[in-house]
């Protein structure tokens, strides 16, 4: 996943400042009612409201004002960390080798939610620490550690992190995000911008769930991939990538991921479900790697080839229009096995039709598993052909 941006420069505004001091001491008289989703407010016995004199005379008020909000963040920010990633800049050819360092390549966001035998365990995204030589962690009492990766996951864009525990007290619990509602209130906690703006909070609702997004993995311009997401109102913002959208429980419900930023869009944040994520950060922490299951075969789009080639290589009927080509077939696997050959047509899987390589990944990915057998038609020759694969593991 990454973060959609607008080509057009923004328009500067004339008296922003004017507008934002006047906005700013409206903020101020109006605090304790601008969250109405959190809406309790409490002033504690011994922090009453108490009138501080200045040496000119001047009378001023003091409150501290507790809500359910500012509980939360106390309760749950420490879990939130910055992470860095860092990389050997090109080399220069009249530098030695042995003089270049890795320097800081990227910022973003990551969640403590495990202490074991003395070492602490963190999820982010993926596409905070890719490609990086070196990965820091920096928590929120700016200690610095170093991380190390212990497993990415390119297709829901999550990576697990694995620092020294002995400085870290605070732990995340995760939620049940399959329960979440339209309007209910969450909270965003991440670094936007790197680590100079570290801890920021921004509020808002849970704009949609089970939103589909789409995915485009190689940067080739083509859609592979819908992730499943949430949308929420919640300021969202580069560096904010990996960190935790927390339900009015204090609960992870949410891992921050992308935001759709263009000028003619206003407030649309995007987080992988936590349901989603847990079965991922079990695989990347014990095993490295998702365990996905395959069939053995390199295919492209239908729609991708010429049609004059659709009646002469592939042999196609007139009303087959879609479908999944197949243009190698990996020797000894499952699909080499069944018999599967090149510039088979796949129409069919367990019954349902399967239009695109989007649809085909996604019924593997998602409705089959390892060691299951799947059932294919596909077009041979002009006729239709039935084969069984067993599908194998794909890492």
């Amino acid at each position: 996943m990454g973060y959609y941006k607008s080509s057009e420069p923004k328009k500067k505004r004339s008296g922003y400042f004017a507008s934002s001091f006047t906005g700013l001491i409206a903020g101020a008289v109006l605090v304790g009612v601008v969250i109405p989703e959190f809406a309790d407010v409490n002033v504690s016995a011994e922090n009453q409201p108490r009138t501080v004199e200045t040496a000119s005379g001047v009378q001023s008020v003091s409150d501290i004002v507790t809500t359910d909000v500012t509980e939360i963040v106390e309760a749950t920010s420490a879990a939130v960390v910055g992470v860095t990633n860092m990389k050997t800049a090109q080399q220069n050819p009249f530098v030695p080798a042995a003089n270049s360092e890795a320097k800081e390549a990227g910022t973003g966001s990551g969640v403590i939610y495990k202490k074991d035998n003395g070492s602490a365990y963190i999820v982010t995204n993926n596409h905070v620490v890719e490609g990086a030589e070196k990965v820091k962690v920096t928590l929120a009492d700016e200690t610095e550690l170093d991380a190390e990766v212990l497993g990415t996951d390119v297709w829901t864009d999550l990576a697990v992190l694995k620092v020294d525990g002995d400085s870290i007290s605070t732990v995340a619990e995760f939620g049940d995000s399959s329960v979440l509602k339209a309007g209910e209130p969450v909270i965003a906690i991440g670094n936007p911008l790197g680590l100079q703006f570290s801890g920021s909070v921004t509020t808002g609702v849970i704009s949609g769930t089970e939103r589909l997004v789409p995915i485009d993995i190689n940067g080739d311009g083509t859609e592979d991939w819908q992730a499943e997401v949430l949308q929420t109102d919640a300021a969202i913002n580069p560096g904010n990538s990996g960190g935790a959208l927390i339900n009015s429980q204090g609960q992870v419900i949410g891992i921050n991921s992308m935001k759709i930023a263009q000028d003619a869009v206003e407030g649309i944040g995007l987080a992988i479900p936590i349901n989603t994520a847990v079965p991922i950060i079990e695989d990347l922490e014990k095993e490295g790697e998702v365990e996905r299951p395959a069939i053995g075969i390199s295919i492209m789009d239908l729609a991708g080839i010429p049609k004059q080639y659709w009646n002469t290589e592939l042999s196609l009927p007139a009303n087959v229009t879609e479908g999944v080509v197949v243009s190698e077939v990996a020797p000894g696997s499952g699909a080499d096995k069944a018999g599967i050959q090149a510039y088979d047509v796949i129409v069919e899987m367990d019954g349902e039709p399967v239009n695109s390589v989007l649809e085909l990944r996604q019924h593997l990915y998602n409705e089959t598993k390892i060691g299951e057998t799947l059932n294919v038609k596909v077009y041979r020759g002009g006729e239709l052909v039935e084969a069984e694969i067993e599908l194998t593991e794909s890492l």
